[in-house]
């Protein structure tokens, strides 16, 4: 068994918290108030280019070439994921640049950088990991039927593509490559588990 397969299944109990949150429900449902969405777009793009810098500084240490250049090509696609972010938030009235960080997305970059600093890029992939996947399944479970037509269609057509699929796989095979079982690793994901259901609440 891969050890992102393990941390994954041993934190299932936060993995339907997420499913079940309002915030996540009202994407499924297109329920969802416009004006939350409109703050969850400013949080999420803070919270991308923490992400960005995170992937970054784990491919400067990666211990391997072929290491760096994962961590590396990661990290391009988060760029070009904030691309897409700034015409989506012009379209739903978001000024990105006016946007400061609330408690919740502080708590996780902070979380996020401070371990890509302090520790090897195991651990960094480690604390990465959990928010790919978690989107990567509630993309899918929301897609589950057939993909509904609202104000929502967009995120979730996103998050269910077999493209968003991959690039958690991908990291995936980072943290199974480079970090080894241990209180560190565990705790980590499940802190990152548990930022992601307060970054849903905070939205």
């Amino acid at each position: 068994m891969n050890l992102s397969y393990d941390l994954w299944q041993a934190n299932q109990d936060l993995v339907g918290a997420c499913l079940q949150n309002p915030f996540v429900q009202g994407l499924a449902e297109g329920s969802l108030p416009k004006e939350r969405f409109a703050f969850y777009l400013g949080q999420d793009a803070l919270f991308l280019m923490a992400f960005a810098r995170a992937y970054s500084i784990a491919a400067a240490r990666a211990p391997e070439w072929d290491g760096f250049s994962a961590f590396h090509k990661l990290a391009g696609g988060v760029l070009a994921e904030l691309k897409l972010h700034e015409g989506y938030a012009a379209a739903w009235g978001v000024k990105l640049q006016e946007t400061r960080p609330v408690s919740a997305t502080r708590r996780y970059t902070d979380f996020l950088l401070a371990t890509a600093w302090q520790h090897e890029a195991g651990v960094t992939a480690t604390a990465m990991t959990p928010c790919l996947r978690l989107y990567a399944f509630l993309g899918q479970e929301l897609a589950r039927g057939g993909i509904p037509e609202h104000p929502y269609t967009d995120w979730i057509r996103t998050y269910s593509a077999p493209t968003f699929e991959a690039l958690a796989a991908r990291l995936e095979r980072l943290l199974d490559r480079y970090a080894k079982d241990c209180p560190l690793v565990r705790e980590s994901y499940r802190y990152a588990l548990d930022c992601e259901l307060a970054f849903f609440e905070a939205a």
